[in-house]
């Protein structure tokens, strides 16, 4: 009986937690680049009952690559990460063929990779992102590009040019699939093992004038919320049962004899 409420208990937390991040995937079905949250979720076998009792873990979050739909702007300053590197082609205006190559810019405490290719030039000329961090290229270092030379033309490959100068090149970065990654704000990862710089732009490279928004699926999303919330009251039920027939045994065999 008290397995059966303790189970409960954990299933709720392991729902509750699945709330929250579709929750949070909702909030950020518009924000541009944003990498949708999932939880994963094991079974914790417990022998400390006469017989094996499995318990729902609280579950573990994890950033997910599925692209984000890509759409055209017209600003020369935005760009979408196109193609991949396992030789698979992109129409655009579809969605991109991969999660695995990035863009990084400078955060405060190192190197973050990105999806968001909306960016803007600062006075200094620094090429930036909307939030002002700056730009990297291949070899890690800030982009500079002049502020009064005209519009900036970038090409597959990620070169800038200003006119007939090349002023820079755009970084382009594969993160191991098996990285686990950390979030940055809402567009920012952060992963555990070091990222490749991308050489090869056969297959995979940069499209000026288009952006990529976030992978939120919103049917999805909601499919999910309304069966986690239903899997929710179920178990609510569950421990208001567990809990009743409880009580229940207390007060019966508390009672008084009357012999």
């Amino acid at each position: 009986m008290q397995s059966a409420l303790y189970v409960s208990l954990s299933a709720q937390v392991s729902i509750e937690k699945r709330l929250e991040t579709i929750a949070n995937n909702m909030a950020n079905m518009k924000t541009a680049g944003f990498r949708a949250d999932a939880v994963k979720f094991e079974a914790a076998l417990s022998r400390a009952a006469s017989q094996p009792v499995a318990f729902s873990s609280a579950g573990d979050n994890f950033i997910t690559r599925k692209p984000g739909s890509v759409t055209q702007t017209g600003n020369t300053l935005d760009v979408a990460i196109i193609g991949n590197t396992t030789g698979n082609s992109l129409t655009l205006g579809g969605t991109a063929s991969t999660g695995g190559t990035w863009m990084a810019f400078s955060g405060p405490a190192g190197t973050v990779y990105t999806r968001d290719g909306r960016m803007q030039i600062s006075s200094t000329g620094e090429l930036q992102t909307v939030n002002g961090f700056p730009i990297l290229d291949a070899g890690g270092s800030p982009i500079l590009v002049d502020p009064d030379a005209g519009p900036l033309t970038i090409g597959r490959n990620g070169t800038i040019s200003q006119g007939t100068n090349q002023v820079g090149v755009l970084g382009l970065f594969n993160i191991p699939a098996d990285a686990k990654l950390e979030r940055f704000a809402n567009s920012g990862v952060i992963p555990d093992r070091a990222a490749t710089t991308v050489i090869d732009f056969a297959y995979a490279g940069f499209q000026q004038g288009y952006a990529e928004g976030s992978n939120v699926d919103p049917l999805q999303e909601m499919t999910q919320l309304m069966t986690a919330t239903r899997a929710f009251q179920s178990v609510s039920a569950v421990i208001e049962g567990s809990e009743g027939t409880m009580q229940n045994a207390i007060r019966s065999l508390g009672e008084p004899s009357k012999s």
